[in-house]
């Protein structure tokens, strides 16, 4: 008899997480997700977690209830976000480990991986929001910048990494592609300071309200001691980052990242 799905723990904008049997957690998409997410986010997990990436084992796929979902082995713990909430004054401590996992992330390469390039182009093309004269800039801005081969999460914030009693544990893992890290570093600086929705957002709102810009300048500190670049190097990938974001179809967010995007065009001009 197949188990059946336990308490649920969390509820993310694509799926829902429950209890499984021994120590075992469920990931179920929701009903409008395709199918094929939960093969590709499971294949490409089982890769980071081979490579030797702090990542939950994949154990299964199954369907329930009509809907495609994951196996994970089941990780205790409170994520970093939840532990910047209760404990506010180790922001510093916390930014400095999310800058030490990022680099240890970006140390790796599974070719495997889909582009982030290809990716970042894709979602610039399919933003409906954004007007012609910018996603023609960033498409062009894009076309400048240099690829790369290392892994980038294309999710990395605080609320998915667990803080478990092994170590801190990266997780969600769906947007993962190969390329130059700092397409995924600017990824991280734009969910830090754009705020969001409830459900789909509410991750990114409780870290404005914690002071996102503060985390991030500790985080970026850490991170180009352990990786140094220049700060013109880091500027470049904003522009067609917050240009792809805009594909997600968040409305709360359009109006503030259109001004972003038009600030950081008349920068990069002027």
């Amino acid at each position: 008899m197949a188990a059946e799905k336990g308490q649920m723990i969390a509820r993310g904008r694509t799926a829902e997480i429950f209890a499984w049997k021994d120590n075992q957690v469920l990931k179920l998409f929701l009903d409008w997700c395709p199918a094929h997410w939960a093969q590709g986010e499971a294949l490409i997990t089982q890769a980071v977690h081979q490579a030797g990436l702090p990542v939950p084992a994949v154990e299964g796929i199954v369907d329930v209830d009509g809907r495609r979902g994951i196996i994970f082995e089941r990780v205790e713990g409170h994520s970093m976000l939840e532990e910047l909430i209760s404990k506010p004054w180790r922001i510093a401590h916390f930014a400095r480990m999310l800058a030490e996992l990022h680099t240890t992330l970006h140390s790796c390469e599974l070719p495997g991986l889909p582009s982030r390039r290809e990716r970042l182009e894709s979602d610039i093309r399919a933003a409906a929001a954004l007007p012609t004269h910018l996603k023609e800039a960033a498409l062009q801005a894009l076309a400048e910048l240099p690829d790369g081969s290392a892994v980038c999460h294309g999710d990395f914030h605080p609320d998915n990494i667990i803080m478990s009693s092994k170590g801190p544990i990266i997780i969600d893992w769906i947007t993962a592609t190969q390329g130059n890290p700092l397409a995924d570093v600017a990824r991280t600086r734009l969910l830090l300071r754009v705020g969001a929705p409830p459900g789909v957002g509410a991750v990114l709102q409780r870290l404005a309200n914690l002071g996102g810009s503060l985390l991030y300048s500790i985080y970026l500190k850490r991170y180009r001691q352990l990786r140094p670049v220049s700060q013109e190097e880091m500027e470049a990938w904003q522009l067609p980052v917050m240009a792809a974001r805009l594909a997600e179809n968040i409305a709360e967010e359009e109006r503030r990242l259109l001004a972003l995007i038009e600030a950081a065009l008349q920068q990069m001009t002027s």
